[in-house]
């Protein structure tokens, strides 16, 4: 479940997805340090300073009063460290959320992404206020293209920005 404040608690089998604060920055700049993780979206990873600025903005909401920006950390039940992050561009209006992912490479391969995005899309679809989920994927990134279908989301034959939209819900 979201409400308006913002994001609530989910976990799934392995994982606890913990709404973002500005206090995970410094444990995260390390999980996103590998520039790897920047192959098909571009940019760099950022240090810790620079994503405390990034989390205080995303934590302080849209400032469209019709989008809800919900962001959490994956925090492995195992181990308790985190391992990445999911997040949800929710619009109001059409009661859809764009959703993404990221798993740190050091956590890769072990189906954390998959776990995290299909529990993402339960938790937003059970939640009420959103009927349809879309992703945006590099055409050339199949570990998200596979993600993306164990969501339950289907290609759509559309392009944005070089990406391949996908959904699931209603129209």
């Amino acid at each position: 479940m979201t409400t308006n404040r913002g994001p609530v608690p989910f976990s799934t089998a392995r994982l606890h997805a913990l709404p973002l604060r500005v206090a995970y920055a410094d444990e995260m700049a390390a999980v996103l340090a590998d520039p790897a993780l920047h192959a098909f979206t571009g940019g760099a990873p950022e240090d810790a300073e620079a994503l405390r600025a990034r989390y205080a903005r995303q934590t302080a909401g849209s400032p469209d009063p019709a989008e809800r920006w919900w962001n959490w950390v994956l925090r492995v039940r195992g181990d308790g460290c985190l391992a990445g992050y999911v997040q949800a561009t929710v619009r109001l209006a059409e009661a859809q959320a764009e959703i993404a992912w990221v798993i740190g490479a050091a956590w890769q391969g072990r189906g954390y992404a998959k776990e995290a995005a299909v529990g993402l899309v339960a938790h937003l679809l059970g939640g009420g206020a959103v009927r349809s989920v879309v992703a945006h994927v590099h055409p050339d990134h199949a570990a998200s293209a596979s993600v993306a279908a164990a969501a339950g989301l289907v290609r759509t034959g559309e392009r944005v920005d070089g990406e391949e939209r996908w959904f699931r819900g209603d129209r």
